[in-house]
């Protein structure tokens, strides 16, 4: 339920706090300002994710109480993914410095992409790991129960819930391949990385059950959220060359630009109901 969802929000959002003062008081200011700024910078891109789920859960047809289970697998699997490409992403910019114009390069055409792009669908036809999940199992056409396999006359057959995992892990994918390199403009710090990430994918479950019904208000948030990726992505091509921004001025361009798409949507934007997708339940 919508309670449900704001009170484990608060939660997981209190904890990421709570956190954030330990980091303080043992490793110091600098470090737990990169935290906050790398929890929100995931935090408000997660947002743009969100969308995501939501056509795919839609196209699917799946409802509420199993959306929940889906997206609990899908969020176990993205933390065993974040910490393969995080480790990984920090081992390749230590030793190989171009990679940071590379990325930053990449985070100002994503920026680009999402300002001024048409909106994306969803089509699970194109998708490779849907294709080839095809090609292995047979497949149910409904849901049935909250399981992902069963066995009928001795075969493994999946059901639509399956695929829908395999969508949304891979989206994931792709997602942290945005996200990501966007935390490596703040710093190159594992522990930091590795950790303010943890905190922004543990609440993104509650997050969705909490804006599904209500996304469609913030019509200029995905300008703020490409902003700052643009910002984060000059941040690392500057970073390369010599100029560092400081901690404390990228938070500040961060928050304000969150605060403007957020007060901008609800002042002056238009609802467009067709991104919400209602959450029904048994």
């Amino acid at each position: 339920s919508f309670r449900q969802a704001l009170t484990w929000s608060v939660i997981w959002v209190s904890l990421a706090l709570a956190f954030n003062a330990g980091i303080y008081v043992f490793l110091g200011q600098t470090k737990a300002l990169e935290f906050f700024t790398g929890y929100i910078i995931e935090k408000s891109l997660s947002v743009d994710n969100l969308f995501v789920f939501i056509m795919i859960f839609g196209y699917f047809k799946i409802r509420g109480e199993h959306q929940a289970r889906v997206l609990k697998w899908g969020i176990i699997g993205a933390l065993v993914l974040r910490a393969l490409f995080i480790f990984t992403g920090i081992e390749l910019l230590k030793n190989f410095h171009w990679l940071f114009y590379l990325f930053g390069t990449l985070l100002l055409f994503t920026a680009w992409k999402m300002a001024f792009g048409e909106e994306g669908e969803v089509h699970p036809d194109n998708n490779l790991l849907v294709r080839l999940a095809r090609r292995l199992f047979p497949l149910t056409k409904r849901v049935r129960g909250d399981w992902f396999f069963t066995r009928r006359k001795g075969l493994l057959v999946a059901s639509p819930l399956f695929l829908t995992l395999v969508m949304v892990e891979s989206s994931d994918v792709l997602f942290a391949i945005d996200s990501i390199p966007a935390i490596f403009a703040v710093t190159l710090d594992p522990f930091i990385v590795f950790t303010s990430n943890i905190f922004a994918i543990m609440g993104l479950r509650a997050l969705y059950f909490l804006l599904a019904s209500v996304m469609g208000m913030f019509v200029y948030l995905k300008l703020g959220i490409s902003f700052i990726l643009a910002f984060v992505g000059g941040k690392m091509i500057a970073g390369a060359i010599g100029f560092q921004i400081p901690i404390h001025i990228s938070l500040a361009v961060i928050f304000a630009s969150l605060t403007l798409a957020v007060v901008a949507s609800l002042t002056i934007g238009k609802k467009h109901p067709q991104h919400a997708v209602p959450v029904e339940h048994n």
